[in-house]
Order: C-alpha cells, then structure tokens, then sequence
C-alpha cells in the first residue's frame, strides 16, 4: 500500500493567501537584511563617529571584533534559520509529499520555532549596546521593524500550514 502523495497547494487551490504570504514573508526577509537595523553614534570629547548596522553587517564586526560564537549565533538564528524555515514551508506547501513526511517536517519546523530568533536577535542587539558603553546613542532604524514584521508572518504563515496540513 502506497502512501497518498499530494501538495497542500493541491488540498486547498483556492488559498492563494498561503503562497501570497509566504511571498511577502520572503520578501520582508531579503529586505530586512538589506537595510540597517540600528544607527549608533558615539562622542568621545571633540570627536563623533557614526555608523549604520545592517543584521549581515553585525555580524561581520563581531566576527572582525573576535566574537566569532555571538557572530555565528546571530548568523544562525537571524539569517540562516529563518530562510531554512521559509524553505521548508514552500516545500509543505508546494511539494507533493506523503502525510507522515509533511507531519515530520511540521513536528520539526514546531520544535525548531521553539528557539525564536526574534528573542535571539534581542539578545543579540543587547550585548551590543551593552559592549558600546554609555557614551553610545543608538537609534532603532527600519530594518528592525521590517524583520520583526517577517517573523511574526512567518510565525502566522507556520501556524496556518500546520493547521491546513491537519484537515
């Protein structure tokens, strides 16, 4: 006995809500990579400097700044995890694939969104401020904004294909 191979896309042909958000959730994503996420400036006596941090750039100076263990946490959890999620999901969604291999997958992105990279990127934004001192201002710019917008989506998005996967 074979087991019943289809995509949810082919479940539910009328959801076009599911392939639009994980779009958008996609491009949100790319987005957030892309612009700064905080802009710091720093006055020691006459002297101001000033700078921009992007999530890939942050992780760059922690990197060059010799934290390689926060760099690769913030690599994974910010960058890596996220994409490998919004993978999977397109995959339940437009792959034709077994029921036990789709709840599988489910049971794993569940696990896996048990380590919120929103919390992590908190953390992460924490020990930053906390590293720069007190003669720092940082300012939140519309990469933090745009990135919690695609976490919270894609936490939405899994909610909804898990649920459709159950019907």
């Amino acid at each position: 006995m074979t087991a019943h191979r289809s995509s949810l896309r082919q479940r539910h042909p009328t959801l076009w809500i599911v392939p639009a958000t994980l779009g958008l959730t996609t491009l949100l994503f790319i987005t957030a990579l892309a612009l700064p996420l905080m802009h710091t400036s720093q006055q020691l006596l006459w002297k101001r400097w000033e700078s921009s941090y992007s999530a890939w750039r942050g992780v760059l100076e922690l990197w060059q700044q010799g934290d390689q263990v926060l760099a690769v946490v913030l690599l994974v959890f910010c960058i890596i995890f996220p994409m490998v999620k919004l993978i999977a999901l397109a995959r339940i969604w437009f792959v034709a694939m077994p029921d036990a291999e789709r709840k599988t997958l489910l049971h794993w992105l569940e696990v896996l969104g048990r380590w919120s990279m929103l919390d992590v990127f908190v953390v992460a934004i924490l020990i930053v401020l906390v590293k720069l001192g007190p003669l720092t201002q940082v300012e939140p710019r519309a990469g933090v904004y745009v990135f919690a917008g695609a976490i919270l989506l894609s936490m939405v998005l899994t909610m909804a294909i898990d649920r459709l996967a159950r019907r």
